[in-house]
């Protein structure tokens, strides 16, 4: 039997994103996450990129460092944090633990363990379930919402980052590694947004000018009485239309809602902007989904 069935299929079409329980097993989400925090364990990052990341202006940064550090981040592993964690010098002022936001963009390529993930049959069967001829893997992340000051996380759409031509050819993976509600900020959609284009694009500045990204037209006024709740389980995925309106608000419990997300776009006749923030490189073009 298929991992995705007709009817999840029609759904996701129909809405713009579903809801498939059962992709991780429960150890398989605790090693993710016991590899991530290993990783938080070992880093070292430079003073000047101790980024604060914030959703209400993504990323635009203000210094060179720091804009240098998110611009150059799609072929690396790189560290972003929550406001508030740093002292004035630059020094935790939490457990570091608890002090990121996310960690990404290249999970998916330098760590085996979410390599795994990210090309497992249950992965590559859903995409082909929804017919995609040569999907290709964008970016990946983690994503913690910490307890007490994981950030709200705006109406968007994920097109407005990751352009194409045409549109509706990108497809967010959003992996729940633990149990996300209502109470630790779990995700809300407005059903059938993704059928409205988008009003919005982050786009890069010329070079040498600082921020290194900029936003053209606007976002939506959006009706908060639209939204509707998605929780999620512990293992489960959701699959994410790149036009459908969506958001997380703070989380104020004590628990946190661990996630690994990543984007995958049909390559087969799709333009990938080169306005984007994040471009393919030489070290790391843009890996094929597909393996044998």
């Amino acid at each position: 039997m298929d991992f995705m069935t007709d009817r999840d299929v029609q759904k996701y079409l129909e809405e713009g994103y579903v809801v498939l329980d059962g992709l991780l097993t429960p150890q398989e989400c605790d090693e993710l996450r016991q590899r991530m925090g290993d990783m938080v364990e070992e880093m070292d990052v430079p003073q000047h990129c101790r980024t604060t990341f914030s959703t209400n202006h993504d990323e635009q940064l203000k210094t060179q460092g720091n804009a240098d550090y998110f611009i150059t981040s799609g072929d690396k592993i790189r560290f972003f944090f929550e406001k508030g964690v740093f002292d004035d010098k630059g020094d935790f002022i939490v457990p570091k633990q608890r002090s990121l936001n996310k960690v990404g963009h290249a999970l998916h390529a330098y760590e085996p363990l979410y390599k795994k993930v990210t090309h497992s049959p249950k992965v590559q069967g859903l995409a082909k379930k929804l017919g995609l001829i040569s999907p290709v893997i964008l970016q990946s992340m983690f994503i913690f919402k910490q307890p007490g000051i994981g950030g709200e996380v705006t109406p968007h759409q994920d097109a407005t980052f990751l352009y194409t031509e045409p549109l509706g050819r990108v497809m967010g993976l959003w992996i729940a590694l633990e149990d996300a509600t209502e109470n630790n900020g779990c995700l809300w959609f407005i059903p059938r947004s993704h059928n409205s284009g988008i009003s919005r694009r982050m786009v890069r500045t010329p070079k040498g000018t600082y921020p290194m990204t900029d936003f053209t037209g606007r976002e939506q006024t959006y009706n908060e009485q639209k939204f509707l709740v998605a929780p999620v389980k512990k293992g489960s995925v959701v699959l994410i239309d790149g036009e459908v309106v969506h958001r997380s608000s703070e989380n104020t419990s004590e628990d946190s809602r661990h996630v690994y997300t990543f984007h995958i776009m049909e390559s087969q006749d799709t333009r990938w902007s080169p306005e984007n923030w994040l471009q393919p490189t030489e070290e790391l073009p843009f890996p094929q989904l597909y393996t044998k």
